[in-house]
């Protein structure tokens, strides 16, 4: 059963009638549902190419859009660990849809990072109950949006050339610098308004469902009161604020982990099915799964990732503690802390699951480069995302940590 099927609808009302997961363990198993279903044609569908409208109905479906939401509002009401995890395993079935997941999960959390309380409650009732998938117009390496007042009123105007999700999200989040000052403003917004225009653009080596092309912003008004964070139009600054950088970056470790090992279990199943053990060598064996260079192999890549799979559940519970702990108690040294670790941790599944993404061709065999088989998928989409801020910066903020004892200023991108 798949969604590229006349069968999608069916696939998407399956857990109609099923009983809301209760715990982590549950939503666990939800999300394996998920990306079962994925997996199942992913090969097809990211060479289609086609907006993931199905998908997201899927993620909808599935409550996966809604676990991080207030249990009072029908939400999962899990934390940052388990939604983490959560991530992996739909990247898993599909790196596209994984990312789009990913970057929902931060933007729903936008107004906890930055909002007053009043606007977390309200806008987290708002997407927890209707079911509303987040996108976010936040590119901070094109200029920012331009914000002009009109008397109660914010009007945002300007371009963003990335919007992950944009055009099959239901809310955007904005952020643009009010004209002649310094201020950034964030605030949440319909998505489908003449003032938000997509590209339709995106055409990448991976990533393809992704839906991350240009957007033109053309005067989207927003209420004063709803500039997030915003008391008598004056910012409340926390460090707090800042774990925005921290949170992501781990949401990109999730999902190029979930993408690595996407990639170890079609190579797995390809060479139990379908290789052949090599004639030639002075050591014939009956089948590919008695090679001992491809016994030695799969090992080798196997390890890598349960040691990635360590360190990034081991951050992911810190970061976690600190994003469900009350807001005011955060210091700048613990969030330094935990975003070098990020960045550490980031920086080992990038190399390891390139060189994953790559040796199981040599594990496979020349049959597995056809177009076909899609092994090539998890390497085009891990290249794709892993180019999203340089390796290297991530590599020296681990060096500046370690030799003197110095955390990462907060910036867009640390």
């Amino acid at each position: 059963m798949t969604l590229t099927s006349a069968t999608s609808e069916t696939v998407t009302d399956r857990w109609r009638d099923a009983t809301r997961p209760q715990d982590s363990a549950g939503w666990i198993l939800r999300a394996e549902e998920v990306s079962d279903i994925l997996a199942a044609d992913a090969v097809e569908r990211d060479r289609a190419g086609a907006p993931p409208h199905a998908e997201v109905a899927l993620l909808k479906a599935s409550g996966l859009v809604t676990l991080l939401g207030p249990t009072e509002h029908g939400g999962g009401g899990q934390d940052w660990a388990t939604a983490y995890r959560v991530i992996r395993i739909v990247a898993r079935g599909d790196g596209s849809i994984g990312q789009l997941l990913g970057y929902h999960y931060l933007w729903a959390w936008a107004a906890r990072l930055v909002a007053t309380d009043a606007q977390i409650s309200a806008v987290e009732q708002l997407y927890t109950e209707q079911n509303l998938l987040f996108g976010g117009a936040v590119n901070p390496r094109d200029s920012d949006l331009v914000i002009t007042e009109d008397g109660d009123e914010l009007v945002f105007t300007g371009s963003k050339s990335f919007s992950t999700g944009g055009v099959v999200s239901d809310l955007t989040v904005l952020e643009g610098v009010l004209d002649g000052t310094e201020t950034h403003v964030f605030a949440i917004v319909p998505t489908d308004q003449p003032g938000i225009v997509f590209g339709h653009d995106w055409d990448s080596l991976g990533q393809r469902l992704t839906e991350s092309g240009s957007v033109e912003i053309r005067g989207v008004r927003v209420p004063w009161e709803a500039a997030a964070g915003f008391v008598d139009r004056v910012f409340q600054p926390l460090v707090y604020n800042t774990l925005n950088v921290p949170a992501i970056q781990l949401v990109f470790t999730n999902f190029y982990l979930g993408i690595a090992e996407g990639a170890l279990e079609r190579a797995a199943s390809y060479t139990r099915e379908n290789t052949r053990a090599w004639p030639y060598g002075g050591d014939d064996k009956a089948r590919a799964t008695d090679e001992w260079y491809i016994l030695e192999g799969y090992g080798q890549l196997q390890s890598k990732l349960w040691a990635d799979a360590a360190l990034i559940d081991q951050v992911g519970d810190e970061i976690s503690a600190l994003l469900h702990a009350p807001r005011e108690e955060l210091t700048a040294r613990a969030r330094g802390d935990v975003a070098v670790r990020i960045a550490a941790a980031k920086a080992r599944i990038i190399e390891d699951g390139l060189e994953l993404a790559t040796k199981v061709f040599e594990l496979t065999g020349a049959r597995a480069s056809a177009n076909a088989v899609g092994l090539d998928i998890h390497w085009r989409n891990l290249r794709t995302h892993s180019l999203h801020d340089p390796l290297p910066y991530k590599r020296r903020e681990v060096g500046v940590y370690t030799l003197l004892n110095e955390v990462p200023e907060p910036t867009w991108y640390t």
